[in-house]
């Protein structure tokens, strides 16, 4: 066989040959190890990242009220959705001209706008309020029926998740699995009806509307400083009564709109759990003799939680839209209980004004769970 004369004289140059090819073999330009620059990170910092996200709120929440706004002007002006037919045509034209309603489209859409951009949203046609004294007096009870429901979901989807996974394809995982989809599957009003007939109705163990009894709210308006949250304004109060019947009222509405949620949270604690129990750390840890609870309980219960930190936004939206029909279900007087309200009355200005602040509490939201997942989810990258 030839040799190439090359190698050959390689060779020759060389009486050991394993020295030769050792040194031949490695590239001249490679660098040491030690000396190796870590890479850049392609993003540009946490403080980038968090301000990219917080102007996207702008364009989000714009969007959001450019649609409502053309919605409810698709269907003619306020006044004549809400008169229309009640008064003779020649009255009619004149209101809808003393409100402006009457110019074009793109004006009262700018003037919308610069509207929103100070703080008004305008006044009630029905009752003739500032839609901002109306978001701030029900505002509170949806923020606090929110924050029951998200009690719940985490409550009952979070352990019931763990407990799936334990018991992974045996009858206990089978029966969880289909508890969560009827919990998110099940149209909230039907459940909330449902709840209030076994346990109000039936049992007559908890009240079936509203967020407080009379005694009870006679006795939270007496406070000098009253936030609008019962929970807090009963604490103010110092009667453990009054706090007792606020939590009361407040069970079966967060159980019935906590359970929307909680059916996600099971889903999505089993299937993480499950990945997490089939990576390499912990066949590790298996194959040193820890038991399936500990590793569960242990190993896999963190992680777990970064999918639910990262959806919990996408949540808020859907809660808010499920109070809409709690609310009403239970007399619960918040937003979504006044939202009905003036979309039965056609009190358009209402509508647009309370949707706007919805999607704002979206926005941010969404904003605010992106921050704490890139801050605890190692991998987002920014």
């Amino acid at each position: 066989m030839a040799r190439s004369p090359e190698r050959a004289i390689r060779i020759r140059a060389s009486p050991d040959w394993r020295t030769l090819t050792s040194t031949t073999t490695a590239p001249a330009s490679s660098a040491s190890p030690a000396k190796r620059r870590p890479p850049r990170s392609s993003g540009g910092g946490l403080g980038r990242y968090i301000i990219v996200r917080a102007l996207l709120i702008i364009p989000t929440v714009f969007i959001l009220v450019t649609l409502v706004f053309v919605l409810m002007r698709s269907t003619g002006d306020p006044i004549t959705a809400k008169l229309g037919g009640q008064l003779p045509a020649d009255q009619l034209a004149e209101r809808i001209h003393a409100a402006g309603y009457d110019r074009p489209i793109i004006v009262q859409y700018l003037e919308y706008l610069g509207q929103i951009a100070t703080g008004n949203f305008g006044t009630t046609l029905t009752d003739n309020r500032p839609v901002t004294e109306i978001l701030v007096t029900y505002g509170a009870a949806t923020l606090e029926l929110a924050f029951y429901a998200l009690i719940v979901a985490f409550v009952v989807g979070i352990p019931f998740g763990l407990i799936a996974a334990y018991f992974r394809d045996k009858g206990q995982d089978a029966s969880l699995r289909v508890f969560a989809i009827l919990c998110y599957a099940t149209p909230v009003f039907f459940s909330g009806l449902l709840l209030k007939l076994v346990f109000s109705v039936w049992l007559g163990w908890l009240p079936v509307s509203g967020r407080a009894s009379v005694g009870a709210q006679l006795q939270m308006e007496l406070l000098p400083n009253k936030t609008g949250l019962y929970t807090i304004d009963a604490i103010m109060t110092g009667n453990p009564a009054v706090l007792g019947d606020v939590l009361a009222h407040a069970v079966l509405p967060a159980i019935a709109l906590g359970l929307l949620t909680a059916g996600v949270f099971l889903r999505l604690v089993r299937t993480n759990v499950i990945g997490t129990l089939s990576t390499d750390y912990v066949d590790a840890a298996r194959s040193r003799g820890v038991s399936e609870y500990r590793l569960v309980r242990k190993h896999a219960y963190r992680p777990a939680l970064i999918p639910i930190i990262t959806v919990i936004g996408l949540q808020i939206a859907l809660l808010l839209g499920g109070a809409v029909l709690t609310e009403t279900t239970f007399e619960w007087k918040g937003l979504g209980f006044m939202l009905s309200e003036y979309l039965q009355a056609r009190d358009f200005v209402a509508v647009q004004g309370i949707v706007a602040l919805l999607a704002v509490i979206v926005a941010l939201t969404n904003f605010i769970v992106d921050i704490i997942a890139a801050l605890i989810d190692p991998r987002v990258r920014y």
